[in-house]
């Protein structure tokens, strides 16, 4: 099963858990510091919540899909790149206490989405430091996209 994913920045995490709580009828499925995320079965998404500076409105963090298979991350950088869009591939990457294998892409808009698999717990919620993941304000190149805010 793939799932949307929606990561956003929020000032008040608990506050934000209390509600996407009680919105989804779900609690988190996963806690860490300054994180949370839900696995919500109905509607299928992954909801990412990232704290955020405090006093700042939520925003967008990245957009993503979830698989289930390294071979699917494969399978769609091939068919992104074959599209012709700019992609860029991580391996074994750890990002959102998560070990992933995931390649970006960026819409026009230089909104960043990911497909990924989550491979394994990880205990960090920064990036790797080669990974595209979590970097703030990066441009976008003919190779590179870009993680427009940053991302986990």
């Amino acid at each position: 099963m793939s799932r949307v994913q929606l990561a956003l920045r929020v000032a008040d995490l608990e506050g934000s858990v209390a509600f996407y709580s009680k919105l989804f009828g779900a609690e988190p499925a996963k806690r860490r510091p300054g994180y949370a995320n839900f696995a919500i079965a109905e509607p299928p998404l992954k909801l990412v919540l990232i704290e955020g500076i405090p006093g700042e409105p939520t925003h967008m963090d990245h957009l993503g899909v979830e698989v289930q298979t390294a071979d699917e991350v494969t399978a769609a950088t091939a068919r992104l790149a074959a599209e012709g869009l700019p992609t860029a591939t991580e391996e074994d990457t750890a990002c959102c206490y998560a070990v992933q294998d995931k390649v970006w892409v960026t819409g026009p808009g230089g909104e960043p989405w990911e497909v990924y698999v989550v491979k394994g717990d990880a205990d960090i919620l920064d990036k790797a430091t080669d990974s595209v993941c979590c970097t703030p304000g990066t441009s976008t190149t003919d190779a590179t996209p870009s993680a427009a805010a940053t991302c986990c």
